[in-house]
C-alpha cells in the first residue's frame, strides 16, 4: 500500500507496518470447549487460553465428533426457532411454518457466512450458479447446507439488495431445509453459529478484506476456513487449516473475475470439502476431516487471540516507541539533535553518490562457501562517514536481473581521501548456489531511526 512512497526500497523495508487483528476468546470459544479443556485438566479460565491448545491430541476422535456434532446441533436448533419468528415477522402464517421444524440436519455438513455485507465481501458470489448451488445442497449422497446471516448499512442500498437476493432464493421451498438466512444478526446469534459450522465462508473481492475476524472465531472452535486468500486467511492459510479459494487476479471484467472464483468455490465444495467431511471409518467418524479439526485448533488458536495481538503491539511498536522515545526525551535534547541530524543530512543528501563498485572472488555463478570481496568508492560530499551506512544488498539473481530473496551486509571504511570521497570494503560469503547478483547503496545512519528506510534517502550506482 505504501511502497510508493518509498520507491527505492522494497516493500520488506517500507517503515510502515502491520499488527493482525485478534479476537477475545472466551467471548468466543464455546463453553463446551472450555469445559472439556478443564475436564483433561487445563487451566483456561481468564483471557489466557494458551494451556487450551496442547489438549487437543489427548481427545479422540469419537469424542471430539461427539462434541461437534453436539454444537452442529445446537445450532440446527437455534436457526430453526429464529426462522420460525422471523417467517413469521414476514406474513407467514403459523400453518406456513411446519418446514421449520426440521430445516436444516445436525448430520449435514454446515457452512457459514455472517458478516456485514458490503458489496466487496460478495454475499452472493455462491448464487452465481444458483444450479450448481442447488445441486450442492441437495446431494443424496454428501448434501451440504448453508447458515448465512447478515446486516448492511442502512444506507447502503446495494447491501440491501444483496440481502434481498440471497433471501429469495432461501425461500425456494424445495431448498429452505438446507439453506437459511437469519436476520438481525447480533451476538447472541453468533455464539452458536461460529461453534456450530463445520466451515466457514469467505470470499471478498481481494485485495479488499482488511482482516475478517469472523473466520478467527470459527477457528476457534474447529472451524475450517474456506476463503480467499486475503486478510488474516493470506498471512495463515496453510494447506491443512482449510481451503483457499483461487483468486482471478488480474482480470479486468469484474462479471467474468466473479464467474471464474465462483466455480473455484463450487469445485472445492463438491471435490474435496464435502468428500472429506463424509469419509467416515466403521465408527462414522471422518478422521481426515478431525485431522484438519486438529491442526487448525493447534496452528492458528494460539494466533487468531486478542492477547496475541495486544502482544504483538507491545513487543514490535510500544516498546520500541517508548525505548526511543525514552532516550530522545528524556530532556529534548535527543529529539532537537535528531531533528537537527535529519535536517543536516537531507540538506546534503545530493552530494552523496556510490561512483565506482568493484568485485572478486566469483563468476556469474557463486558456489557455496565462496566468498565475494566488494569494494565501493563513495562520494558523501558534506557529510561524514558517521552520518551513513554503505550496504551491499545480494541474493539470487532473477531471470530480468531482479535481486530475489535478498540479504544485507554492513561495509566498513578502509580508506578516506581529502576530498570527501571513501572506500568501502565488505567480504560476503555465498550460503546458495546458482546465479548471484548484488548492489551497493548508501543509506542514512543513526541509532535512533527506526529503519534505514525511514527518511526515504538512499543513493545507489548511476
Amino acid at each position: 500500500m505504501f511502497n510508493g512512497l518509498w520507491p527505492a526500497f522494497d516493500e520488506a523495508e517500507v517503515p510502515i507496518g502491520s499488527i493482525t487483528n485478534g479476537v477475545h476468546g472466551p467471548s468466543w470459544i464455546a463453553r463446551e470447549v472450555v469445559e472439556l479443556a478443564r475436564e483433561l485438566g487445563g487451566d483456561v479460565d481468564g483471557d489466557d487460553t494458551d494451556e487450551l491448545w496442547p489438549l487437543v491430541d489427548r481427545i479422540d476422535d469419537k469424542r471430539l465428533w461427539e462434541l461437534k456434532r453436539m454444537l452442529r446441533s445446537r445450532l440446527v436448533e437455534d436457526a430453526r426457532t429464529r426462522l420460525a419468528k422471523s417467517s413469521a415477522e414476514r406474513g407467514f402464517a403459523r400453518a406456513e411454518l411446519a418446514w421449520t421444524e426440521t430445516a436444516l440436519d445436525p448430520d449435514v455438513l454446515t457452512i457459514g457466512f455472517a458478516r456485514r455485507v458490503p458489496s466487496y465481501k460478495r454475499l452472493t458470489l455462491m448464487l452465481r450458479d444458483p444450479a450448481r448451488l442447488k445441486r450442492l445442497l441437495l446431494d443424496p449422497d454428501r448434501p451440504i447446507q448453508l447458515v448465512i446471516a447478515g446486516k448492511s448499512h442502512p444506507a447502503d442500498d446495494g447491501g440491501k439488495k444483496l440481502i434481498q437476493e440471497m433471501v429469495r432464493f432461501a425461500d425456494d421451498p424445495e431448498l429452505r431445509g438446507r439453506i437459511v438466512y437469519l436476520p438481525n444478526y447480533d451476538i447472541a446469534m453468533a455464539q452458536p453459529l461460529y461453534p456450530g459450522c463445520d466451515v466457514w465462508l469467505n470470499n471478498p473481492l481481494r485485495p479488499y478484506e482488511a482482516c475478517g475476524t469472523s473466520g478467527m472465531k470459527a477457528a476457534l472452535n474447529g472451524g475450517l476456513n474456506l476463503s480467499i486468500l486475503d486478510g488474516w486467511w493470506d498471512e495463515w492459510f496453510d494447506g491443512n487449516n482449510g481451503w483457499a479459494i483461487p483468486s482471478a487476479d488480474g482480470i479486468d471484467s469484474v462479471e467474468r473475475r466473479d464467474d471464474l472464483e465462483a466455480d473455484a468455490l463450487y469445485d472445492l465444495i463438491e471435490n474435496e470439502v464435502a468428500p472429506r467431511f463424509y469419509d467416515v471409518d466403521a465408527d462414522g467418524v471422518p478422521t481426515r476431516w478431525l485431522e484438519m479439526v486438529r491442526h487448525t485448533l493447534k496452528s492458528l488458536g494460539p494466533k487468531v487471540l486478542a492477547t496475541r495481538q495486544v502482544r504483538d503491539y507491545v513487543r514490535e511498536l510500544y516498546t520500541p516507541a517508548a525505548r526511543t522515545a525514552r532516550t530522545l526525551n528524556s530532556d529534548y535534547a535527543g529529539a532537537r539533535e535528531l531533528s537537527e541530524w535529519k535536517q543536516r543530512v537531507r540538506s546534503a543528501w545530493s552530494g552523496v553518490r556510490v561512483e565506482h563498485v568493484e568485485s572478486a572472488g566469483v563468476g556469474d555463478a557463486a558456489e557455496v562457501g565462496a566468498t565475494i570481496d566488494v569494494h565501493a568508492f563513495v562520494a558523501l560530499g558534506e557529510l561524514g562517514v558517521d552520518d551513513v551506512e554503505v550496504q551491499v544488498v545480494h541474493g539470487c539473481a532473477g531471470p530480468e536481473d531482479q535481486l530475489l530473496d535478498t540479504a544485507t551486509s554492513v561495509m566498513d571504511v578502509s580508506e578516506s581521501y581529502e576530498d570527501g570521497r571513501h572506500r568501502f570494503d565488505v567480504s560476503v560469503p555465498l550460503d546458495r548456489s546458482g546465479a548471484f547478483g548484488y548492489t551497493v547503496r548508501v543509506v542514512p545512519r543513526n541509532a535512533a531511526l527506526a529503519s534505514v528506510s525511514e527518511m526515504g534517502l538512499v543513493a545507489i550506482p548511476a
